[in-house]
Formats: structure tokens, sequence, C-alpha cells
């Protein structure tokens, strides 16, 4: 199809693929039935089809992922080369939801499946980048998308290492130049986003402990391996001996959130569990941390006769934006709302594992707000009651939408 001259948009020009109303309403209902049917990682059967349901009533053509979840679609792409030479445009959603109950018991739409929940806001993603899809293949439709551009829409982001890593292996990334994502931010209200340049997610990794040795009678301990007492030092020290034994400004964070031993008050066990995350800032010392954490354990343990099973499980480095990918959401964003609707915003501890398409290709995430603006109660991510003040998958769609027509225009 050929591509009108109206199609190299400069960047102060009043930019097309505003949300026309239908559509937005049409949005809103559609993140609704995804909230009401929330799925787990590689398990979003239903969430797949009716995205594709949705993409192939546009004329699209989206492919389903190897794993039978996910998809990818591709936009202005003719044959089996992207048009224009440049490579693609890639925009990422997570489709995923959390194993949590809902606990917004008043909500219309709350999940109606049980110890099911989107508590991360995956749906309003979802949601987003389907919306743009749309807008785009109109666009295309009316020779005014001067560049191609792919949904991918991925499962699994809530299971390390990630849904991303099998995406990836399935071509997701092929042919791809850049690649944009949001993730909804509970701090800032809808209309904004956040913006970073560097890192500004965390790397997360899982550690699952085992302690082992005799147990016996509280009565004497010294003929025992005292593993109560063993779990609680290596509970308390762990944290301790890698924070000095890293640096300090890696931010390194060994953080525990399950810690299990014993059935009875005079009883001394065999057997003690702990299950926690590390979490760090920076990426060398995220390559660094299984052996300086594998060692803490070690050592803790060893003092006090206990034997150690140790499994860390690698999740996903640190989100690191691209500066000047981070300068096109900004010129998007201000394009659409004004340069009033752009805030910075901090690295967090949070892991996503949108940090392995970065290993790949440059690109950046910035922070959707979602909360209603004057409303004091933040409902943070992952708590049952999380819920999102819609407009802003609006805000969602156009800015991804003006961004993919920015960045061919410059």
């Amino acid at each position: 199809m050929s591509r009108e001259s109206e199609a190299d948009i400069p960047a102060d020009a009043v930019l097309p693929g505003a949300l026309p109303e239908a559509l937005r309403a049409e949005l809103v209902a559609f993140r609704r039935d995804l909230h009401m049917h929330p799925e787990l990682g590689n398990q979003e059967f239903r969430t797949t089809a009716a995205i594709k349901e949705r993409l192939e009533q546009a004329g699209l053509r989206p492919r389903v992922l190897a794993v039978g979840t996910g998809l990818v679609c591709d936009i202005g792409v003719d044959g089996e080369a992207p048009a224009g030479g440049r490579g693609l445009l890639a925009l990422r959603a997570d489709i995923d939801a959390l194993p949590i109950p809902d606990a917004k018991t008043e909500c219309a739409y709350r999940s109606t499946v049980p110890d099911r929940a989107h508590a991360c806001g995956h749906d309003v993603h979802t949601t987003v980048v389907l919306g743009a899809g749309l807008v785009l293949a109109e666009l295309h439709e009316r020779g005014l998308l001067p560049q191609p551009v792919r949904l991918i829409f991925q499962p699994a982001e809530e299971v390390l290492p990630g849904g991303a890593v099998d995406a990836i292996e399935d071509g997701a990334l092929e042919g791809v130049r850049q690649i944009l994502a949001v993730h909804c931010d509970p701090r800032v209200d809808a209309g904004r986003i956040g913006l970073r340049p560097g890192p500004i997610t965390s790397a997360c990794d899982r550690l699952e402990i085992a302690l082992n040795g005799p147990g016996g009678h509280t009565a004497r301990p010294h003929l025992t391996t005292d593993l109560v007492t063993a779990a609680a030092r290596v509970a308390t020290d762990v944290p301790a001996i890698v924070a000095r034994r890293v640096d300090t400004r890696s931010g390194m964070a060994v953080t525990w959130g399950r810690i299990e031993s014993g059935h009875a008050p005079n009883v001394i066990p065999q057997h003690a569990e702990l299950s926690g995350t590390v979490r760090c800032l920076d990426i060398e010392a995220w390559r660094q941390a299984p052996d300086v954490v594998v060692a803490a354990i070690d050592e803790v343990a060893n003092l006090h006769r206990a034997k150690s099973e140790i499994t860390y499980v690698r999740g996903v480095p640190p989100v690191v934006n691209d500066p000047v990918v981070v300068e096109l959401l900004r010129d998007a964003m201000t394009a659409r709302r004004g340069a009033e609707s752009v805030e910075s915003t901090e690295q967090s501890l949070g892991g996503e594992d949108f940090s392995w398409y970065l290993e790949q290709v440059p690109g950046a995430l910035a922070r959707l707000g979602v909360r209603t603006p004057g409303e004091r109660t933040v409902r943070d991510l992952h708590q049952g009651d999380f819920d999102a003040d819609e407009s802003a998958i609006t805000v969602g769609v156009e800015l991804f939408t003006a961004a993919a027509l920015l960045d061919a225009a410059g």
C-alpha cells in the first residue's frame, strides 16, 4: 500500500490516532471481561483466544506462540520483510494474572475465579496494546502508518524467569528495532506517566533453602542440631552478610517470605525451610548474586552444624531503559497531553521480565498512572483490592500510537 505524504508527521503536528468514543467503551468492556476471568501464567487460553478474535476482526493475522498462550501480530508488514526497511517497533503487554483472591467485594467486574485476580494491572496492559493495535491498523488502512509495528502479548510474566524468554525464543523480536511497554503505577494519577532513563526496576531471583540435622528434645539441645535457631540465624544473618559483601550502591537485598520448622513446643525438629527473594538494582551485582548469597548461607548453616540444600532460581535482570527511547515516550505523551503529564519516577525493587527484551534490543518501560486523581487511598500492586482508573486505557493507547508516529518521523 502506498503511503500518503501526511504520513511523515512532524513532531509538533496534531497527531492522528486519538481514541474514538466507541472504541474507548469497547476497550473498557474488554478489560473488565479479562478482569473477571483471570488466568495464571501459561494457562491464559481464554485470554489469548479473546485477543486473537478481536485482532482477526480488524483484519489482522495474529500468531499464537508455540507455548500455546500469548501471541504476536504485525501491522503494516507486507510479506516476510518489514515495510520501510527500518525494522519493527514492538509494543509489549503481559497477559497473566496472580494466584490471589480478588478482595473488591463491591466491584461489579470482580474476579469470578476463586483465588485468581488481575492484581498487577496486566489486564490494563493487554487492553492498551490491543487498543493501540486496532488504532494503528486503521491508520495503516488509511495510509497513515509510516512504519510497521508488532504487537507482543506475552504470557507468564509472573513466572520466573518470565514468559519473555519463551516469546523471544519463538521469534517475537525477529526484525524488531526497538520495543515499548507500560506498567500500571497506583502511585501516579491517571492521565500521567512516569519516566526514567536507565534502570527502572530491580533484578529479582528466588531462593529456596532446606536445613537438615538430627533433632531431639528441647531439654537437651546440646545433643541436637538446633534447626529452629539455625533457621532464625540464616533469616537474620544472611541479609546482613550479603549487604557487606557487595557494593552498597547495588541495593542487593535478601528478603524472606516464608520460614517453617517444627510441630511441637518441646521437640527440636529435623528439618526447616526458608523461601525468599534476592533483589538488586545493579546488573553487575546481579551477576555476582548467586555466588555471594549461597556462600553466606553455607557459612551460617555450617556454624550451627546444619546441612543446607539451596535452590537458587535465576529470575530477571533489571529493566534498563534506553535514554533515546525514553525521550520518544516523553515526546509522545507531551504531544497528547502536554509536558505536565510526564513526571520523573524512581527505580523500584520490583522485578519485570521486560528486561529480557532489553537485553536484545533498545526500548523503554513507562509507568502508567492508574490512580483516580484526588483519591487518597493507594491500592498497591499484588494486593487483592487493586484496581485501576480505566481512563488510563485511553492514555496508554494514545501514548503508543503517538510514539509509533513520532518515532517514524524522527
